[in-house]
């Protein structure tokens, strides 16, 4: 293959190591490590793997037979991605029965097929697979759709098949020699990946080098690696340092970019989106009554979110991230409050929401994007989605403070004094800002 590898990942036990230690040394310098001791007690380490050792391939076709997945055929390739099967998990599971009884791989028409993404969280919710270890439970983009849409229209695909849209928990299988071409995350985030059964070989690449196996015009990226690669197409890909690991059963890989980057990286991405999709249709914009409309349902149905699904979005972590930080801060029994890692916590997610509502003002189509505020608030989905958020904190930094539990009646206006923060309709990020910054004052004051 002959890549320049300039690095190793670390590992290191995770039981060993604090979430503020993980926060300073891997997430916040955006780089891959892998976790040990954090699987012992999963049902998935027991049930799926047999003993000797192999994936208990039996259990899935009879406990899940029945699912429908998406399954990659990893010898065809199908534009930038590999070709995509559906088929059930019993079909999935009877061809690499019959893979592993045959001498080679492609013989009889034999193919290495890589099921993925498939949501086994959200279609089997009373099968607890696995626990989350605390260094990933501050997990925006799941615990946001575990209570909402992100995108609401009838016409998406979404709403027709609510499993295959509704989170980013997957599970994957594959045979040896099973690969996924060269790939970013799903929206820049960070990610992370247990390996029950087999061992995985994993190649990274710094996000300050990813122009590097692009093409010059930072369209088309590299395939893949294992193959000899265009140097008149991609002419920097020889000058990539890459970073390598083996990861073993029962270990965990963290993939970056990290937290701190990912409701930046999310924007980003969906910017670009929008200006690509927009630049495909710009000709037909001096005859389209609603060009920015359409621009906007094109941008869904490419990105799955267009820019009002990302502002509200942004907004109801907002309004929930200052209705736990100041039940906090107005808990007289906290008299340490600023102190607190989870209010320092809170507060860094506020003000790293501004950051975003700053940049996000550069674009211009924002009119009537927003919500109203107490829209929110009076929703019982969002009295729900401040509790998950409460517990994950708690969680998170296994917190002996009393655990969030706002009520219904908290969150009236006059027990709040918010009333000038919340009598008023976020259309646009500067209203965001304006509202973050009165937010940040109240608080501010408290302290």
């Amino acid at each position: 293959m002959g890549l320049k590898i300039g690095g190793k990942v670390e590992k290191v036990n995770g039981k060993e190591l604090s979430y503020g230690d993980f926060v300073e040394k891997y997430l916040a310098r955006n780089q891959p490590v892998i976790l040990t001791g954090l699987t012992e007690d999963w049902r998935a380490c027991k049930d799926w793997v047999s003993d000797d050792g192999k994936p208990n391939l039996r259990f899935f076709s009879t406990h899940f037979g029945g699912s429908r997945v998406q399954v990659a055929d990893c010898g065809t390739r199908e534009f930038t991605d590999q070709k995509r099967i559906a088929m059930s998990v019993s079909e999935f599971v009877d061809r690499w029965l019959k893979l592993w009884s045959s001498d080679n791989v492609g013989a009889d028409g034999i193919s290495l097929l890589y099921l993925k993404d498939w949501h086994f969280v959200k279609e089997y919710p009373e099968y607890v697979a696995y626990r989350t270890p605390i260094f990933f439970l501050d997990d925006w983009l799941n615990l946001y759709l575990d209570k909402y849409r992100m995108h609401d229209n009838p016409d998406s695909y979404q709403d027709r098949d609510e499993v295959s849209c509704s989170d980013y928990r997957f599970v994957y299988m594959g045979a040896k020699g099973t690969w996924t071409p060269l790939h970013a995350d799903v929206f820049r985030s960070y990610s992370w990946s247990a390996n029950i059964c087999g061992r995985k070989h994993w190649y990274f690449l710094s996000p300050d080098q990813h122009h590097l196996v692009h093409d010059r015009y930072m369209k088309s990226s590299v395939y893949d690696i294992s193959e000899d690669v265009c140097k008149m197409k991609y002419p920097g890909f020889e000058k990539a340092i890459w970073w390598e690991c083996k990861q073993e059963r029962n270990e965990i890989i963290f993939v970056p970019s990290g937290w701190y980057h990912q409701v930046h990286n999310l924007w980003d991405l969906l910017l670009r989106e929008y200006h690509e999709a927009k630049g495909y249709i710009e000709d037909i914009k001096d005859i389209c009554d609603d060009f920015e409309g359409l621009c906007q349902r094109n941008l869904a149905a490419n990105a799955g979110m267009d820019f009002r699904d990302f502002f509200v979005f942004m907004i109801r972590f907002a309004v929930a991230n200052l209705l736990l930080l100041y039940q906090l801060t107005s808990d007289k029994r906290n008299i340490n409050w600023n102190l607190s890692e989870i209010a320092r916590h809170l507060l860094f997610n506020l003000k790293s929401i501004q950051c975003i509502a700053l940049k996000m003002k550069s674009v211009a189509a924002w009119e009537n994007r927003g919500i109203n505020l107490m829209e929110i608030i009076v929703d019982h989905s969002f009295v729900e989605f401040c509790n998950v958020l409460g517990r994950t904190c708690n969680m998170t930094y296994n917190h002996s403070e009393k655990s969030f539990n706002p009520s219904q009646n908290l969150l009236e206006q006059e027990q709040l004094n918010l009333v000038d923060l919340f009598d008023s309709h976020i259309c646009n990020p500067d209203k965001l800002v304006t509202f973050l910054d009165g937010a940040l004052e109240l608080v501010g004051n408290m302290s």
